[in-house]
């Protein structure tokens, strides 16, 4: 029986004792702390007790519901007897693991089990991460700043933003050029960033050439102050072809301002599909397709993620010719949060007038069709180098299961998206691993848990160290008070077979 399943043989695992003074040398990551008697390491994660190196955090085992759908029980705070935990609706995540930095021994935990009549093992370890980051996205159609802008915290560039999206803007923050590449500062500040987003907690980041916005996974963001409230319907033009026949009959012309592409419903096709009448109202900017228009003003935090705050403004002229006395223009932003009522006076000048009950009923429905603005913190890391001699001792054989969808990989047990090509580069959402998942050692790297699920038959022929698994329910069992179990997250596919 291997010694992974008692605690104090799982102290033991990690650091060797140094002189008669009980110091003991942590050897779980690159620093090598010399840690006291009662005192704990640089990372805080591992400590001194009694001469033996433990780990101050508990394991962390999920917990899925019976097939009823009854939840989970939750267990007493004050600890788990092993007595209440169906091992065929166990899964054993890296948090709490520990490391076997550098993986030259087997993973800390290697996990028998059966599930659905398939004999199964999980190499179970947390991580020590220097190439990761976070791909932040970012609801909003405000300019935060221009593309490719330094992305700062407390002064030290922590990344960079990156092309925007669909409705959103997007940052791309960390990597090991800033984790190892610039200044001690720069190196600690943005493991600080890392590790606090994918912790759930709030960061306020400022853009060069932009403005400040507070981020937090699952909130809405704030710039300059402001909290966002509505993800846009879609760009200007979209938003002409969505509402266009709601519009019909009471506007003659609609302008949906926006950053990207503003829409004018009389030259959009809508418009010309309805048989709508020309008005004659020309914008500024650069057309381009009829009824769609470029640059309309600069980016910014107005009007449509534009820098105005009166549409009028982008109006570049009104042709005599084709315009009229009391044409009714409404001009609106992609969220509907911004709108202006007006009607061409007998000098075809655009006048503010209260808006009619059947226009401000369509403004709303943009509204209503607009999505909460939240940000999403996304864990993005390089499952490389020694971290696979943990697993196997030849990772090359790994890295091609992985890749073929042989073996299953799992971050404390959330799914994650596996780039295509070499290695094993992951993606994994933030919110929906167990909480207090991460940790860091002040190389700087992130740690993060991570498994690999597989066929017991295939991790044999992989290489696997065989004679390191343990059965679940024994490992379970020999954890004891140092194991935490929570629910199975739902949403989150069960890795197993069945």
């Amino acid at each position: 029986m291997s010694d992974h399943t008692s605690p104090e043989a799982r102290s033991r695992k990690f650091g060797a004792a140094e002189g008669d003074q009980g110091i003991v040398r942590c050897d779980a990551c690159p620093v090598l702390c010399r840690i006291r008697p009662g005192r704990s390491g640089a990372c805080s994660r591992y400590a001194n007790e009694d001469g033996q190196l433990v780990r101050t955090d508990q394991a962390v085992a999920l917990a899925r519901a019976v097939e009823t759908g009854a939840p989970v029980v939750p267990f007493a705070e004050g600890g788990w007897d092993g007595q209440l935990l169906d091992p065929s609706r166990a899964f054993v995540t890296g948090i709490g693991a520990g490391t076997t930095y550098p993986d030259y021994k087997p993973a800390p935990f290697i996990v028998g089990g059966t599930h659905a009549g398939v004999d199964t093992v999980t190499i179970v370890t947390e991580g020590i991460f220097s190439y990761c980051g976070v791909k932040v996205k970012i609801d909003t159609d405000r300019h935060l700043g221009p593309e490719a802008a330094a992305v700062r915290c407390n002064g030290e560039q922590v990344g960079h933003v990156t092309t925007a999206e669909y409705g959103s803007q997007m940052l791309s923050l960390g990597g090991v050029r800033h984790l190892t590449g610039g200044s001690k500062r720069e190196g600690t500040t943005t493991c600080d960033t890392l590790l606090k987003l994918c912790g759930g907690d709030t960061v306020e980041l400022a853009i060069d050439g932009g403005h400040t916005v507070l981020v937090q996974a699952g909130q809405a963001p704030v710039v300059d102050g402001r909290p966002e409230q509505r993800m846009r319907v879609g760009c200007g033009s979209a938003t002409i072809g969505i509402f266009a026949q709601q519009w019909l009959g009471h506007a003659d012309e609609v302008i949906v301002v926006d950053d990207h592409i503003t829409g004018v419903l009389s030259e959009h096709q809508a418009g010309k599909v309805l048989g709508m009448r020309p008005t004659g109202i020309r914008l500024r900017g650069r057309r381009s397709t009829p009824g769609r228009y470029f640059q309309v003003a600069q980016p910014g935090l107005g009007w449509g993620g534009t820098d105005i705050s009166d549409p009028l403004s982008i109006i570049e002229k009104i042709d005599p010719a084709v315009a009229w006395p009391g044409l009714r223009l409404l001009l609106t932003s992609t969220t509907g949060e911004d709108a202006l009522w007006c009607v061409l006076d007998d000098q075809l000048r655009p006048v503010a007038a209260e808006m009619p009950a059947d226009v401000a009923k369509v403004v709303e429905r943009i509204g209503e069709n607009c999505e909460p603005s939240l940000c999403t913190v996304i864990f993005m890391a390089g499952a490389g180098g020694s971290l696979r001699a943990g697993v196997t001792d030849n990772p090359v054989l790994l890295t091609r299961s992985v890749a073929s969808g042989e073996t299953r990989v799992t971050m404390g047990g959330a799914p994650v998206y596996l780039w295509p090509g070499g290695g094993i580069t992951v993606m994994a959402d933030v919110l929906r691993l167990p909480k207090r998942a991460f940790g860091f050692v002040p190389t700087p790297a992130l740690v993060a848990p991570i498994e690999f699920t597989l066929p017991r038959a295939l991790y044999q022929r992989l290489g696997g160290h065989m004679g390191e698994i343990v059965p679940v329910e024994d490992l379970l069992r020999g954890l004891g008070p140092q194991l935490r179990v929570e629910g199975w997250q739902d949403g989150n596919p069960w890795p197993f077979p069945g």
